[in-house]
This record gives C-alpha cells, sequence and structure tokens, in this order.
C-alpha cells in the first residue's frame, strides 16, 4: 500500500527559506531531497502554498531530484484534495483501511502515499537551516546538535 521512497534522510519545512536551504544544501552535495512539510500541513498551510513553496525552492535549485511530501495527517479529506489539485506524495496517518483507498486514487494519479515516514531533520527554530541540512543531509549528524529529529 505505503509506496517506498529512496530517502533516508527526510528534512521538515515550515517556510520558504527552509525549504531554499534544503535543495540549496542537496544541490551542493549532489544528493536527492525528501522534502515533507509541516505535520498536518495540508490542514493549515494547504495544497496551494505547498505547491508554490516547493516549486519556488525547486526552481533555485534545478539539478536536485526533490521528493515533496505533503503531510496531511490523519485527515482523508486532506490528503484527497492534495492527490486531486495535484500533489504527487502525500503522508497519511489514519486508518489503514481509508489509506489503502487513498493509496488506489494516488496510483491512479500517479501520485505516491505513505503512512509513515522515517526518522526527519524538523527545521523549526533551527537558527542556521543549512547548516543543519548539510550535517543531516551528510549523515554527519543525528539531528541532535543543529536541529530535531523527528520520528
Amino acid at each position: 500500500m505505503t509506496s517506498q521512497l529512496p530517502h533516508s534522510r527526510p528534512i521538515r519545512f515550515h517556510s520558504l527559506p527552509h525549504a531554499e536551504a534544503a535543495c540549496a544544501v542537496a544541490a551542493e552535495l549532489g544528493v536527492p531531497l525528501l522534502l515533507v512539510s509541516a505535520p498536518g500541513a495540508a490542514a493549515s498551510a494547504g495544497a496551494g502554498w505547498f505547491a508554490a513553496v516547493v516549486g519556488r525552492a525547486a526552481a533555485r535549485s534545478p539539478t536536485v531530484a526533490i521528493t515533496a511530501l505533503l503531510d496531511c495527517a490523519d485527515r482523508p479529506g486532506n490528503a484527497l484534495a492534495a492527490l486531486t489539485s495535484g500533489i504527487d506524495a502525500v503522508l497519511f496517518t489514519g486508518r489503514a483501511d481509508v489509506a489503502e483507498r487513498l493509496a488506489d486514487i494516488a496510483a491512479q494519479r500517479g501520485a505516491r502515499l505513505l503512512t509513515a515516514l522515517p526518522a526527519a531533520l524538523d527545521l523549526r527554530g533551527v537558527r542556521d537551516p543549512r547548516r543543519a541540512c548539510r550535517d543531516w543531509l551528510g549523515g554527519q549528524d543525528d539531528g541532535h546538535v543543529t536541529g530535531h529529529v523527528t520520528e
């Protein structure tokens, strides 16, 4: 049911500067990037905001292979709205039977649905996002020094 992504060190962003920092560092390091919205951002910011922020950040780092994942929490309506608006990947943490139906819809649209996320660097409150991203993506930091790792 859940798509697997090749990225093992996702980064959660909360703003355009966060997304730009993550993309810039991924470009410097030559690594793919799994860029994840804030928890439940589909409900608070929406798919339009998410797409605009990711689009602007990606445009500044066109060489990076970015997978952008909108966190819909346990809200199936938000996940469905994100998929119908063209979002390519959503995170849904609700009931398994609902996730199965959403995964079918995602597959029909060529999108992906995840029901879990590996530990991620959360940039909320990080003073130097570029440094935190560099340490995290470079595998030199477990996130406890320069950022908060969420499980």
